[in-house]
Order: C-alpha cells, then structure tokens, then sequence
C-alpha cells in the first residue's frame, strides 16, 4: 500500500526535492543579472550583501537567493565550473542544516561552496571536514581562488603541523578546511591550557561534515581520547595472554526440547554476533589456579578478570590484517569501513595492550584518559551542523535520533546508466574466489577497467596470489598502500586496470573513464563479500556509473562469509542444498539478496545501538565535561571575579566544618564542639587560633566569626602582592587543582563503567546505575576542589618583592662564583675539598656567596621556596 500511495503521491522526500526546485529556478532567473558584471561589480555587489548581513538588516535565508547566484557566477569565472541545478538543491539542503545525499561523481564538493560562501558572511568561521588530511588541503587549495574572489580567507588544518600560531591563523580564517580528528583533538587541548589567548578555535557556528555516514557513523564507535601515563600499577598482559592461550575453547550447546537448558563446553565459548567472550565455571578455576588467586572476581582482582576477557578477545575475535596491522613493532588499527590506517589511535580498557602481547610487540605502557569526547558530542556543540555523502538513508533514523539530521536524496544529474546485477553465491570461499579470478580475466581480456571490493586486506592478498597465478596484472589498495591511493583511485578507470581495494569508503577521489573504456562499458564493479553496512557496498558500488556513465556491478558471496556464516539465513543454506548446487556452481535470485539485506540489517541494527549504548554513558559525562570546561573559561577571564567565588567557598568550607563538628543551628552554644574546630584549623589550614577568639552565642554568630578570622587572615598573609599578582594566584593555583582533580574523577568514571555491567546480574539497569553512582561522584569531586583551594591558599607561603630581590641577586652572585671557580677546575681535583664543599651549611656559618652575612639571614633565609607563590 505504501509503494501505491508513493507512486501516486510521491514520497515525502519527492515533496521536498519539488520545493527546492522551485527554489533552484529563482536563483538560475538571477543568473542574467549577475552574467553581465565585471568582476569588481560582480565583488561589490556581493560585499553590500555581506554588510547587511554583519549589520543584521538582512538574515541568510533573505540573501540566500542572490549569494547562490554570485557564487555560481563567481565560480563559472574563477573555476570554470558553474553548480547544475541539483548542486543548487544539494546546497540549500546543507544551509538547512540537513543531510544531502548526493551520488558519487556529482561534484558535492562544489556543493558545499554554496551554503560555506553564505554562512560565511557572518564572519563567525565556517568548518568543513574530511576523511583526511589530503583531501582537507586539495579542497582548501582547490576552492581557494573561488573564495578569495568573494573576499574570504581560507585555512587548513593539516595533522603533521603542530605548531599553535599556525592552527589559531588557520581557525581566524573565515573558512577552515580539517579532519574530524584534527578539529576533535584541538577542542580537547584548548580546554586543557591555562590562557585564554592560547586556544586556537574560536567557536562552533556552522560545519559541514563530508563523508558524513564516515565519519558521524562509522568513527562514532572510538571516542577521541587524550591520555597520559598513568602511576597505577600496570597488569602483567604476558601472562594474561599465556592464560588464555592455555585455556581451551569449547561451544554453545542449544537445547534440543523445552525441558532442556543451554549449555557451554570447554572453559570458554565466542559469541561471533556480539564480537563477546564466555567464560564457564570450569574456565574461571582453571584461569584462578594459573593466576595464583582464590576469587578472580573479588574486589581486588577485578582487574584479572578483565583483562583475561581482553586477552581471549585479542586471540580469538580480533583479527591480523583484518582489525590490526603490525607495522614497525606497533600494532596499529585498521578503520574496518574505511581499510585505513588509524595512526595515534589505540583500543581502550587495556585491549591494545592484550593484543600487542599476543603479537609480542613492546606492550606500550597502560595510560590514563587526560580529557575525552565522543564525535557525536563535539558535533552537537556547533550552532549547525550538515552533511553530505553518497549513502545516509540506510542510516536515517540514526541520524534523525542522534543528530536531530534528516536526510535528502537529491537526483542526480543525469540519470544512473548503472547495471546492478542480483548476487551471486557459492557453496565455498574458494569456490567463489576462483569465479572472481575468472570474471576478472574475462574484463581483463577484452581491456574492460575492473575495480574489486575486499572486506580486509587478508582477503585482498588471497585475490592478489590468484591473479598473480593467472598473469594478469592488477594493483592492490589497502591500509598496507595507503599513501598511494589517490594514484591508484585515479587511475583504475585505464583501459585493461585491474584494481584491488578494501573497503571503497571515502576514497574521495573520482575514476574518471576515457571513451575507450565507456565503449567497452564503463568501469566494471566486483565485490567479494558482502560488507556488515549496505553503505559500503553502495559505496563500492557508486564508483561506476558517475555522471550517466555505463557501467555494471556484481556481488560474489559464500556461505562461509561471515555475514552469511554468522547473521544469514538458513533459508539460503537450505535451498542450495535443494537445488544441488555442483562444485563450481552458485545461485542466483532477488529472493537470496533480499535475505543478505536482511541480514545486514540486522548488524546494522546491532551497530546501532552499539553507538547509542556508548553515547548514553557518554552523555553523563558530557554534561559533566560543559561544566568543568565552563568553569575553566571562567578561570582563564581576567576579568572574572574569583574573589567572590573564593569567599563563597570559605562560607561552605565552615559550614561543612561546623556539621563535622556536629555544631547545628539551633544548639545551646554551651554544646559547642570548639575543640573539634581548633583541631581542623590546625590539621588543615596551619592555623592556631583560641577558645576565647572563636567563642560565640549563637551558631550564626561562630560562622560569621570563623569565617571572618580565615578571611582576615588569608587577605593579610596575600597583602604583600599586588591585586593583578594576587589574582593570577588564585587563579593559576584553582586551575591546577581542577585539571588533577578532574583527571583522577575520569579515571574513576572509566573504572566505574569497567565494572557497572555487572550490576545487571543483579537485576538493576547498569545506565541507571551508572547515572546515579557518576553524580554522587561528581558532587564529591567538585567539594573536594572548593576543600582543596581554601586549604592550598591558605598554606602558600609569599616572599616580599625585597626578599624576593635579595635572593636572585644571591643567586646570581652564587653562579657567577660556579662559573669561576669552574674555569679554574684541573684535573686532580682535590677529593677532600669536594667532600667538604658538600656538607651541610649550618644556619650560623657565613653565606658561601660571599654577601658577609650568616647563611639564616641571606640564601638560607626562605629556605627552597622559589617565586611569588611558594607552597610549604
């Protein structure tokens, strides 16, 4: 019914294509009266529009129309490319803050120059993002003159320079061209500084993220992470990696009748579907004997448990060249939707550790998260976000229900010319990688370009030793070539190309075909084995037929593929044993490529709430990280008032001293805990004070009194420095405290989440928990910090600028003798003179700098502190 209606009606996104239309033919009308200006004519009319968009007389959406228009004139001069009609929809829909689905070959990178060159106008920075650092430079070079010509200043973020001037004059730039990592990373490091002035980014209005499925999707699973060696005992992973090689892998045993239960053999199983580890009771003793513990699972060696887990994943779900590469004694992870390299990125909670133990690479040491943040959190900060890609609706409700982003297939330019045949599947792997060799052969042969999909670079080799049997020349793509691969993209639509690639995601480069090779029919498409995401097949796919050119695509699969092995139907398996399939033989139907759609949904459901699982728990934190990164701003304002908060903080500190006390208002003051008072000044602040300076009638009255003596007190001990000096104190001092305090609170919260899935064995929702235990740790962390600083400041010692003075000039004076005396060294150094020069000075004997005054009252005198604010 719902097919009828559409076809009748159209689909709601027809509707939406149709309004845009209209939309596109009033911007293409303006193009006669943007075509006859120069170009300084052309330039002043956009900068009057610019002005009433700065002055707030006009909004963008009032503009839109005549900025469209003089940037695609501006581009037909500058580039010599003007934007078709659909390029002006795709436009629109990313000022909208949407997502354009676009086709491969239809130029959205030209797409973007639209809603960048509007949303520019207001001069607040406009962000656009790339899968990599070279695309994030051609693009930026590429457009640059276009933009230039409209009288805007482009950056570009590039991972190898780390200079901070550099990337802060890239963000000043109106538009700025990066990474999702590189823009990510920055955010981190800017709310890690202690000036202002020494963050590089300055806002987050407007991005547009290309690849977006890429990068909003598929690297939302690995949260961006800063981290630090950690001074936490580390955890032998040699020997958890020895356990789990000794202990022995069994398996599920399903219930034959309803009477029945499950059951596991051996001491571990795999859950392939779940990528998860099983151990049995009889796994744990063994694992308990070879540790040398009684209870792995007690509080005390929780850790083994879980690292145990991460070692048996390492071994038996974690894959060489297929999730890892081991590259000059590193184990480096491999994207598994875009086969790349994920260079300075390791698996967290100690699994890169496990599997660089089972790869017998130097185990790097374990470190501790120094600030986080998930790319769906950092992309929710910007005013407005859009996207484009060639494939989103697959994730549509994923991006509707994370991102608040709908999704807009434009049509293409000219219509798709593609052949897309059903699948075709065999009994065995080896099976249908010889039907591969043989297709490839027969496209070689007639000089056909063929471009072949693999799943891992394992599978990429094993295509590259038949081909390599057969003679026929090929070039292989995969994490192992990653430099190379533009050339080898560009280059795969030769006449006679045969190109091997893992996983075609974001390649960001066009096969563009000569008549030659569109006469032979255009760039053939071979993938061998179905991909977890449709996506990546489409992808994969969308390589061939760009612009209406011909083309054809086929996928080979077995039923030892994983996700036929593990998430396919039997039906598949039943019907080729029906058929009889022959050695050699496969199957071909819609019905079976329905089914393997159907099983990709499933993962692709799976995967889903994977993310969604990972940004909840991170939405706990993330409301914690705003405050703390808030308050941080705060601190780094000169002109923020720390006095007030400081003495709020004095008020809390007697207040919570008081109810330790167990001094509540009310009270006869006879009752008066004075002794417990007297005692914590002392402990804590080094101050002795009196029974009869803090004696009182009334509890509001000693409040009012303790309060005063610490503030007297601090504000005369900080008396010999100046209101600026006395400031930045505090304010560097606060800082420091914070950022220790609150490394630590992320170490517990990682610990917390390590162990918060166990409580569901306890029949209690470990997100629930983990919401309740996180904000009873946060509260606790944020009184720790107001308790810290008082207590801090209140036991920083200042020198007087005199004292301060006379000690660097005792120094210098002190150096300038080392020095001489230095000159004047031969090599038979009288021993005993050394000896002696090293004893200790007693406080009464003359200055060894020469002043004539005893060692007490000059260099002795303020003992090792150093500086305005030396700590006792």
């Amino acid at each position: 019914m719902i097919n009828i209606f559409s076809k009748i009606f159209g689909t709601s996104n027809d509707r939406e294509v149709k309004k845009y239309r209209r939309k596109a033919d009033a911007i293409t009308a303006l193009e006669e009266k943007y075509k006859p200006l120069s170009d300084e004519e052309l330039q002043d009319a956009f900068n009057q529009l610019k002005d009433l968009v700065q002055k707030e007389e006009k909004t963008l959406s009032e503009v839109l129309n005549d900025s469209f228009a003089i940037t695609r004139e501006a581009s037909k001069r500058v580039l010599g490319m003007r934007h078709y009609d659909v390029q002006l929809i795709g436009g629109m829909v990313l000022n909208d803050g949407r997502i354009a689905e676009m086709k491969t070959g239809e130029g959205k990178t030209l797409v973007a120059t639209l809603p960048v060159v509007l949303n520019a106008m207001t001069g607040k920075g406009v962000h656009v993002v790339t899968v990599n650092d070279y695309l994030a430079k051609r693009d930026a070079t590429d457009l640059e003159p276009l933009y230039n010509f409209l009288g805007f200043t482009v950056g570009a973020l590039i991972g190898e320079v780390k200079d901070d001037d550099h990337r802060r004059e890239q963000y000043a730039a109106d538009i700025t061209y990066g990474t999702n990592n590189e823009f990510g990373f920055d955010y981190l490091r800017d709310n890690m500084g202690y000036d202002l002035e020494d963050k590089v980014q300055r806002g987050h209005h407007f991005v547009i993220v290309d690849e977006v499925d890429s990068i909003l999707i598929d690297e939302a699973r690995t949260p961006l992470i800063i981290s630090g060696p950690t001074n936490r005992k580390s955890v032998d992973y040699a020997k958890a990696n020895e356990i789990a090689l000794s202990l022995e892998k069994g398996e599920l045993i399903e219930p034959k009748s309803a009477d029945e239960k499950a059951y596991s053999t051996g001491d571990f199983t795999i859950d392939e579907k779940n990528r998860a580890v099983l151990i049995t009771d009889q796994g744990i003793e063994k694992a308990e004997k070879l540790f040398g513990v009684d209870n792995m699972y007690s509080l005390e060696n929780a850790i083994l448990s879980h690292h145990l887990d991460q070692a048996l994943k390492a071994n038996y779900i974690f894959e060489k060249d297929v999730d890892y590469v081991v590259r000059d004694n590193e184990v480096i992870i491999v994207d598994e939707f875009t086969g790349r390299l994920s260079e300075g990125r390791r698996f967290s909670e100690g699994l890169h550790q496990a599997l660089e133990a089972k790869e017998g690479v130097t185990i790097q040491e374990e470190s501790q998260t120094l600030a986080d943040i998930t790319f769906q959190n950092y992309f929710r900060m910007y005013d407005k976000l859009a996207g484009m890609t060639g494939t989103a609706q697959t994730e549509a409700t994923e991006f509707a229900e994370i991102y608040n982003l709908d999704v807009v297939s434009i049509p293409t330019n000219v219509p798709v010319q593609r052949i897309d045949r059903n699948d075709l599947i065999f009994k065995s792997e080896r099976e249908k990688f010889e039907a591969v060799s043989k297709k490839i052969k027969e496209y070689n042969e007639k000089g056909q370009p063929v471009l072949v999909g693999t799943a891992s670079i394992e599978k990429s080799e094993k295509l590259h030793n038949l081909l390599t049997k057969l003679k026929i020349p090929h070039t292989v793509l995969n994490a192992k070539q990653h430099e190379k691969e533009g050339k080898i993209i560009a280059d795969a639509g030769q006449k006679g190309a045969v190109t091997i690639a893992t996983n075609m995601a974001g390649r960001g480069v066009d096969i563009k075909l000569t008549e030659d090779t569109l006469a032979l029919g255009g760039l053939a498409i071979i993938g061998t084995e179905r991909h977890e995401s449709r996506r990546i097949d489409n992808q994969l796919r969308g390589r061939s037929g760009r612009q209406g050119d011909v083309g054809e695509s086929q996928f080979y699969l077995s039923l030892e593929d994983n996700l036929l092995r593990i998430f396919g139907s039997d039906k598949i398996k039943g019907i080729m044993e029906r058929i009889g399939i022959e050695e050699g033989e496969h199957i071909e139907s819609r019905m079976v490529t329905r089914a393997v759609e159907n099983a990709q949904k499933k993962v692709e459901s799976m995967h889903f709430e994977s993310r969604k699982h990972l940004l909840e728990y991170d939405d706990v934190a993330n409301q914690q990280r705003k405050v703390i990164y808030n308050f941080r701003n705060d601190l780094l304002n000169p002109d923020y008032d720390i006095t007030s908060k400081l003495d709020d903080h004095r008020v809390e500190y007697i207040i919570n001293l008081l109810a330790e006390a167990e001094i509540i208002n009310g009270m006869p003051s006879e009752d008066f805990n004075y002794e417990y008072v007297i005692t914590k000044f002392k402990e804590e602040l080094n101050l002795i004070v009196e029974l009869d300076d803090i004696k009182a009638e009334s509890y509001d009255q000693l409040e009012e009194k303790l309060v005063s003596i610490i503030k007297d007190v601090y504000e005369e001990k900080m008396g010999i420095a100046a209101p600026e000096q006395k400031s930045e104190i505090e304010r560097v001092l606060y800082l420091q405290i914070l950022d220790n305090a609150w490394r630590d609170h992320l170490y517990a919260m990682d610990t917390l989440k390590t162990g918060i899935g166990l409580r569901g064995y306890n029949q209690k929702d470990p997100l629930v928990e983990y919401k309740k235990e996180s904000y009873n740790m946060f509260v606790e962390f944020v009184n720790n910090i107001k308790l810290e600083i008082i207590k801090v400041l209140f036991t920083i010692q200042l020198q007087s600028k005199e004292d301060a003075k006379r000690e660097q000039e005792a120094l210098e004076r002190m150096k300038e003798k080392m020095e001489e005396s230095t000159e004047n060294l031969v090599t038979n150094i009288d021993q005993e003179k050394v000896a002696s020069s090293d004893k200790k000075i007693a406080r009464n004997e003359p200055c060894p700098c020469g002043s004539g005054k005893k060692y007490k009252q000059c260099c002795g005198k303020s003992g090792p502190k150093r500086g305005l604010a030396a700590g006792n």
